[in-house]
């Protein structure tokens, strides 16, 4: 019987999400965005020449740019799709690919394992990786990175945008000028940045730049590639030609116009200082803990505008993460 009290207890306590680097709930108007294509009349496939498929075709455009707008590019240079991971691969395949003759790839030691893993894995069959290192703050060494980027033997860099546990901020905009001077094609993985932080491909001058729809209150399985109208691009899905040959497959459209919409939302609450009213919110938890609690660190560096606005991370000596 205690049980069962103790769990109704659980029940009608409201629940505080705080794991939104994992993922986030769809917001109400994705949901209602996403459920006329989902009904019996928004089956069309957007390849089709009738009135279906026009319709459906119509729709994925028109989240192509709603896209394309949150992250200040060109609509036609946004691909959608299946994910991040689907994004980052196709992004270094793509490099790989066009430039077989440049064995080396550069990261960083923080990356996402949707990087590293398949970094690691074109390590394991003869490719040079050079990862950047960070300092204890997980700051990246901008000078390292520049001696890493040999002209004519580079591929890819590939750099985080914000990472997803400590929050740090990569220079972005610093490194996409270092792989410029060496003629070295910059990819970021910007999953946990966009929709939660001022992300301008053309103020960075970036090439290439992967995102995620459940990050940003969108479904799960949509995402999407930003590829510069600039760069030489090659395909990881060959197939049908949808995505003007840049991704082959039937277009998800019930998913794909809900990360429209969620990128619409999310341009609006930035526009209307989202960033910072969570960057108030987060100083003013940490600064409560840290207070209460004796040996609390800040994971990261802590000077204003060095991690993203959502993200916090704490060291509490002597307790596991994981228990805590």
């Amino acid at each position: 019987m205690k049980a069962r009290r103790d769990a109704a207890i659980v029940e009608e306590t409201p629940v505080i999400y705080l794991d939104n680097n994992a993922t986030t709930r769809i917001h109400p108007r994705v949901r209602e965005a996403m459920l006329p294509w989902l009904s019996e009349e928004g089956y069309g496939n957007p390849s089709a020449g009738y009135r279906f498929g026009k319709e459906a075709r119509r729709a994925v455009e028109e989240a192509r740019a709603k896209v394309a707008a949150l992250i200040d590019a060109e609509p036609e240079e946004v691909v959608f799709t299946s994910c991040g991971t689907e994004s980052n691969n196709t992004a270094l395949m793509s490099a790989l690919r066009t430039w077989p003759e440049r064995r080396r790839i550069v990261t960083s030691t923080t990356e996402h394992s949707a990087i590293e893993n398949p970094c690691a894995f074109f390590e394991s069959t003869g490719y040079d990786l050079r990862r950047n290192p960070v300092d204890s703050q997980g700051r990246l060494d901008p000078d390292a990175l520049r001696t890493m980027l040999v002209p004519g033997e580079t591929s890819i860099l590939s750099l985080i945008w914000a990472n997803n546990e400590t929050g740090m901020l990569f220079p972005i905009a610093e490194a996409a000028e270092l792989a410029r001077e060496a003629g070295v094609l910059f990819h970021s993985d910007a999953v946990q940045a966009v929709g939660k932080h001022p992300v301008s491909v053309r103020d960075s001058g970036i090439a290439m730049l992967s995102l995620s729809g459940h990050k940003l209150h969108a479904p799960k399985g949509v995402g999407a590639l930003f590829v510069s109208r600039h760069v030489r691009f090659a395909p990881l899905l060959m197939g049908g030609g949808q995505e003007k040959d840049r991704r082959s497959g039937t277009e998800n459209v019930a998913s794909i116009v809900g990360l429209g919409e969620a990128a619409e939302v999310m341009r609006e609450e930035l526009a209307n200082g989202l960033t910072t009213r969570l960057g108030q919110l987060r100083d003013r938890f940490e600064a409560g803990v840290i207070a209460a609690i004796e040996g609390v660190e800040i994971n990261g560096d802590p000077t204003d505008g060095a991690r993203i606005a959502n993200t916090t991370n704490l060291y509490f000596p002597g307790v596991d993460g994981e228990g805590l």
